[in-house]
């Protein structure tokens, strides 16, 4: 006779409940990867930031939905 694993019926229900945190994490990181892969010592000036046209244009499609 098998002996009942709960593991699969514990992760399905789980993943029922955290799907959404754990998207959401996801979407995070990726956007904070994505915005700070580019910044250097020298791009740590805010004023510089704000004036740089690659991070205008990535939040471009944001602003006009």
């Amino acid at each position: 006779m098998r002996l009942f694993d709960p593991w699969p019926v514990f992760f399905k229900r789980e993943w029922k409940r955290c799907w959404p945190f754990i998207t959401g994490f996801a979407v995070t990181g990726v956007l904070i990867t994505k915005l700070t892969a580019g910044l250097t010592g020298k791009s740590s000036d805010p004023n510089d930031l704000l004036f740089n046209d690659e991070v205008q244009n990535f939040f471009l499609p944001f602003v006009l939905c």
